[in-house]
């Protein structure tokens, strides 16, 4: 494999920066036709804690309550056993909301609401802003921090590389119409981290051979720091993606999206700091010069 990508590699940059740009433009398109079917956390809906017989499960309950509360319900375990909350949309002008005790009873010999709440448009509208803020805030740190650390053609891929990565979820929960909700907002929070620090890994040992090879071209330098960080990222990515299948698999409903999100984030993550986070500087013409001290003129 190593082998491989010491004969390939900046073939596999070109190609999959291609991809990658194909993909956002197929993700931003998917976000201005279809936009985000945002969950009950944004939008407000209704709130039921219930306790119903113990052997029933997650799937036993939607079964009866989605064809009376709708598509957008889920039901998730509370922290006794037996007792479940109920998310569902508030029901329209006009409408009556159903009886979730009644409804239940097709499934359960006992039913007992435990609590009923109401989540608020304006609450729900509050979150958007909020969420927007802390994502707005989240890259602009980001920003700061590469302007800092890295010179600005460097610090452009690892940029670029993060809204690609952030894109391609937004996209992906767009097309999908999966439902886009405060666990999946966290998850593209941590996405933002997690596709920062292997971009920054990749771009430190750039800059560390910038300056140990000044004669060697800046596309062999990109390729030699992939091939560097290769196992590194395998690793991580890996034991990453291990973790997140297990969150998948076993994490229920409640957490489909957030281990959805992460999927996608750490395997573009995973690419993109290798695609566009150094293919980038190449085009902008990064050269070694960029990382040496600066000469001044001692001559009066």
């Amino acid at each position: 494999m190593v082998e491989y990508l010491k004969h390939n590699i900046r073939r596999i940059r070109y190609i999959t920066t291609f991809v990658s740009v194909a993909l956002m433009v197929v993700s931003l398109v998917a976000l201005g036709a279809r936009g985000l079917n945002m969950g009950l956390d944004f939008t407000g809906g209704m709130v039921t804690e219930v306790a119903v017989d113990n052997n029933l499960t997650n799937s036993d309950l939607l079964k009866v309550l989605t064809p009376e509360l709708g598509e957008f319900t889920s039901v998730t375990r509370s922290d006794e056993a037996g007792r479940w909350v109920i998310r569902y949309p508030i029901p329209q002008a006009g409408q009556t909301a159903p009886d979730v005790q009644k409804v239940l009873e097709k499934a359960s010999h006992q039913v007992t609401v435990v609590s009923n709440s109401m989540v608020g448009s304006q609450v729900g509208e509050d979150l958007v802003d909020q969420g927007g803020l802390a994502l707005l805030i989240s890259m602009m740190c980001i920003l700061g921090y590469l302007c800092f650390r890295f010179e600005w053609r460097l610090a452009s891929g690892s940029l670029l590389a993060l809204v690609h990565d952030v894109v391609l979820v937004l996209g992906f929960f767009a097309a999908t119409q999966m439902e886009f909700n405060l666990t999946v907002f966290a998850a593209i929070l941590a996405i933002l981290g997690y596709s920062l620090n292997d971009s920054i890994i990749i771009a430190d040992r750039i800059r560390e051979l910038l300056v140990a090879k000044q004669s060697t071209p800046t596309e062999e330098i990109n390729d030699q720091a992939v091939i560097a960080t290769f196992s590194r990222t395998m690793v991580t990515s890996g034991t990453t993606l291990m973790t997140v299948a297990a969150l998948w698999l076993m994490g229920g409903n409640a957490l489909e999206g957030f281990a959805t999100a992460m999927f996608i984030g750490i395997l573009s993550g995973t690419w993109s700091s290798i695609s566009m986070g150094t293919v980038l500087p190449e085009w902008l013409k990064l050269e070694p010069k960029h990382y040496l001290p600066v000469e001044i003129d001692s001559a009066p």
